[in-house]
């Protein structure tokens, strides 16, 4: 439940419970749900609507003292990704546990606490007393993150994440199932013309009015992994690094996931826009966009992107 985590962007993941409920494409082939599963003797007891959900023990709870405790003095902030197997911000939450949650995260300032949600528009709502009483109109040690995994997810949540007050903001695009233009987000029915580039902070609409923001802090960019894996177009993946680097934004590659492009071999297949397609060129791209992927798997797909490895992380 608690642990030192082969996540690349954490040091740390912490669960105080178990449990949620699909919300999006992005929770298709949840992995938590599967863990669930396999360890509920087959079925998923903590998911799904009117599911429970499964607080963790005390024991585990206290881990988060000691990783504070190891820390202080070192000039090491671990950053804790919390309830990976669950959301923060599920209305499905006794909300007493949530205020135990916040306690631990107020008595445990050496660690950076990394709250992403599938829900970011509960966020602002279910934060505790005093949280914009400090003087920086946030707690110092919460990051927000908000999973994003297209263009109409990042058009209706960035907006909100934007307007929660925290430490940092980030963006978890994994899995991505399709190309997103973080400079370009439509808020509202995107025809209305008002627009928010989310790497900026600039909001304007089309009577050239403009607000200021706070932006993005953080962007981090994965295929999906496990059954049913669906394949992420390396164009996806460039174009987002691309805007990262033109605006100053860590960007970190996590992986390819199941799927590798560029691949060659009798195991391909073609791959554009998000489908399958019928037709393979011999070598690479057609020019069409469309590229050639393999299933090798997780490990064997690796997570360099063009040659790369890409570790941003905010200061």
């Amino acid at each position: 439940m608690a642990e030192n985590t082969k996540i690349e962007w954490a040091t740390h993941t912490f669960n105080p419970w178990e449990g949620c409920q699909k919300v999006g494409p992005g929770c298709d082939h949840c992995y938590a749900e599967t863990r669930n599963a396999r360890f509920g003797g087959g079925t998923a007891a903590n998911w799904g609507p009117g599911a429970p959900r499964r607080r963790t023990s005390a024991a585990n709870w206290r881990k988060p003292l000691a990783w504070d405790l190891a820390a202080a003095g070192t000039g090491v902030r671990p950053r804790v990704f919390c309830a990976s197997l669950a959301d923060v911000f599920d209305n499905a939450v006794d909300p007493e546990w949530r205020a135990d949650l916040f306690k631990l995260i107020r008595s445990t300032p050496n660690l950076d606490w990394l709250l992403l949600t599938k829900r970011v528009g509960n966020a602002r709502d279910m934060l505790p007393d005093g949280w914009t009483d400090e003087p920086e109109g946030h707690w110092p040690n919460v990051w927000i993150g908000a999973t994003i995994v297209n263009q109409a997810e990042a058009d209706r949540d960035i907006p909100k994440l934007l307007a929660v007050p925290a430490a940092k903001r980030f963006l978890s695009m994994e899995p991505l199932l399709g190309p997103v233009d973080l400079t370009d987000i439509a808020i509202g029915n995107r025809e209305a013309g008002v627009r928010l580039n989310a790497m900026t902070g600039g909001e304007w609409d089309d009577l050239g009015h403009r607000i200021e923001h706070d932006p993005i802090d953080w962007v981090i960019v994965g295929g999906e992994s496990g059954a049913g894996a669906r394949p992420m177009h390396p164009d996806w993946a460039r174009a987002l690094r691309d805007q990262c680097s033109d605006f100053d934004v860590p960007f970190l590659f996590k992986q390819w996931g199941e799927w590798v492009p560029d691949a060659i071999g009798d195991r391909c297949v073609a791959f554009r826009d998000g489908r399958n397609m019928p037709n393979l060129e011999p070598h690479g791209s057609n020019g069409d966009g469309t590229v050639r992927i393999a299933r090798l798997g997780k490990v064997a797909a690796g997570r360099h992107l063009d040659g790369a490895l890409y570790d941003g992380v905010p200061a």
